[in-house]
């Protein structure tokens, strides 16, 4: 059974989108980004939300924003603490991404 990971950033263009990027590929996943941000090109839905089996946010405002919109989310959301200070593709974002998700993604 395929997985359905979502990440969430504020504005779905660099931390989110990054996220999507690494994990793209892993056989039993699918992955799709969003932001809180309504004025965005992909902003957080009621759809997305169902579609989710885990929702990955990167600050804690994200979970509070998603937890208050879709109290139903709450408890499969997790909060990655990954502050707004890099760009999309950033190496160091890949790799702080990587690291605190691999364990996830490898799991069985």
């Amino acid at each position: 059974m395929v997985k359905r990971v979502l990440f969430v950033c504020s504005g779905n263009f660099h931390r989110s989108p990054t996220a999507v990027k690494v994990f793209k590929d892993r056989e039993g996943f699918e992955v799709k980004s969003a932001g809180t941000s309504f004025n965005m090109p992909n902003p957080i839905s009621a759809e997305l939300v169902q579609w989710a089996d885990k929702i990955f946010v990167m600050e804690e405002k994200h979970k509070e924003f998603i937890a208050q919109k879709h109290p139903e989310a709450k408890s499969k959301i997790i909060v990655l603490d990954i502050e707004d200070n890099y760009s999309r593709d950033d190496p160091q974002l890949k790799a702080i991404l990587k690291e605190k998700l691999e364990s996830y993604f490898n799991s069985p």
